[in-house]
C-alpha cells in the first residue's frame, strides 16, 4: 500500500511539472508572436532612423509604398550654375521627385510663414507636377535659388530644415566669369528670343545651343572685380546660414569632369545606384575669349588678381 501511494504521488508530481513546462512554452511562443506582429505593424519608437520620413499625403494614397521611407532634400544654388541640368539628372532616377524652382513665384516667398507652408506641402508629397513620382518617391525635394527669399528668411528656413531633417545640396560654380557670361546671354535672349521667337534657358539640341552661343555679351570691366566678389560673398553667406544642416557641397565643374560624382549624390540621398541621364545640352562651350565681346578689357582687368584663373579653360 505504501509503495502504491509513493508511485501515485510521483506520477502526480511529474504530471504537474510537465503541465507547467508546456504552459510556459505556450505562453512564451504566444508572447514572441505578438511582439513580432507588433513590430511589423508599428516600429518601436525607440528605433530612430535619421533623416527618413513616412509622409501621409492628403491628395492621394501611397498604397503599398506607405511603408517605404522618404528623404527630404533641397538644392540651394544660383542661377546659371548648372542647377537645371543637375535637377534633370536627379529626376531621371526612378525614385526621385525634385519639383523645380517653386519659389520663383513671389507669393510663395512673400513671408516666412508662406515659405514654410509651401515647404510642408512639398514634403508631404502633396505638391504634384510633372516631376512627381507620387507614392513611390524615395527622395523628395526642390531647387531653390539664393535670391528667392532664402537669404532674407534664413533663420526660419534653417530651423525648419533642422526640425524636419531636410538634407541640403549646395551646388556652386567655381568659374564665376563663365557664370556671368551665361547670365548676360540668358538675360539678352529673354528679350531677343533667338530661337524662333521663343526664350529658352535650357536647350536639348546642339543646333539650338549653337544659335544661342552666337551672342557674345560685353562685360563691364570696371565693375567686374566687385561683381565677382559679391558672388563669392553670397555663396559664403549661405554656407554660413545653413552650416548646421546635414549637407554636401557640389561644384558644377566637378560634375562635368567626373560623372562618378553622381554616385556620391545618390549615396547622400540614400538611393539605389542608377545611371543618371539628362537631355540638356551645354550652350557656351570652348574658350572664354571666343564668348566675350570685350575680351581684351576683361583679360586685362583680371590678370594678376585672385580671379586670374577664371580666364583659363576649366573643363
Amino acid at each position: 500500500m505504501l509503495l502504491r501511494t509513493a508511485v501515485l504521488m510521483f506520477s502526480m508530481i511529474c504530471s504537474v511539472f510537465i503541465f507547467l513546462v508546456c504552459l510556459k512554452q505556450i505562453s512564451t511562443h504566444a508572447r514572441t508572436k505578438f511582439l513580432e506582429l507588433n513590430v511589423i505593424d508599428k516600429p518601436s519608437q525607440s528605433i530612430v532612423i535619421p533623416y527618413l520620413h513616412y509622409p501621409e499625403p492628403v491628395s492621394f494614397s501611397r498604397n503599398e509604398c506607405a511603408c517605404n521611407p522618404v528623404l527630404f532634400f533641397a538644392i540651394l544654388s544660383n542661377q546659371r550654375s548648372g542647377s537645371g541640368w543637375f535637377e534633370t539628372l536627379l529626376n531621371s532616377h526612378i525614385n526621385v521627385s525634385s519639383n523645380g524652382e517653386i519659389f520663383s513665384v513671389i507669393d510663395r516667398r512673400k513671408s516666412a510663414s508662406s515659405i514654410l507652408q509651401t515647404l510642408d506641402t512639398v514634403y508631404n508629397l502633396d505638391w504634384l507636377n510633372s516631376a512627381s513620382k507620387n507614392e513611390c518617391s524615395a527622395a523628395i525635394g526642390l531647387k531653390w535659388m539664393l535670391n528667392q527669399g532664402l537669404m532674407e528668411h534664413n533663420k526660419e528656413i534653417a530651423e525648419y530644415f533642422n526640425r524636419r531633417r531636410v538634407s541640403v545640396i549646395f551646388l556652386f560654380r567655381r568659374n564665376l566669369l563663365r557664370r556671368m557670361v551665361s547670365l548676360l546671354a540668358n538675360s539678352y535672349d529673354r528679350h531677343a528670343k533667338l530661337l524662333n521667337g521663343t526664350h529658352k534657358s535650357h536647350v536639348h539640341s546642339a543646333e539650338e545651343a549653337d544659335i544661342l552661343s552666337k551672342y557674345k555679351p560685353s562685360i563691364d570691366s570696371t565693375l567686374l572685380l566687385d561683381d565677382l566678389k559679391d558672388m563669392e560673398m553670397r555663396a559664403a553667406k549661405v554656407l554660413e546660414y545653413f552650416n548646421s544642416t546635414r549637407h554636401m557641397i557640389l561644384y558644377y565643374e566637378d560634375l562635368v569632369r567626373n560623372p562618378n560624382k553622381l554616385k556620391y549624390v545618390q549615396e547622400f540621398l540614400g538611393l539605389p545606384q542608377m545611371e543618371l541621364t539628362s537631355r540638356q545640352v551645354k550652350i557656351h562651350r570652348g574658350q572664354l575669349s571666343d564668348l566675350i565681346r570685350n575680351w581684351d578689357d576683361v583679360n586685362k582687368m583680371l590678370k594678376g588678381t585672385v580671379y586670374e584663373s577664371f580666364l583659363e579653360a576649366d573643363y
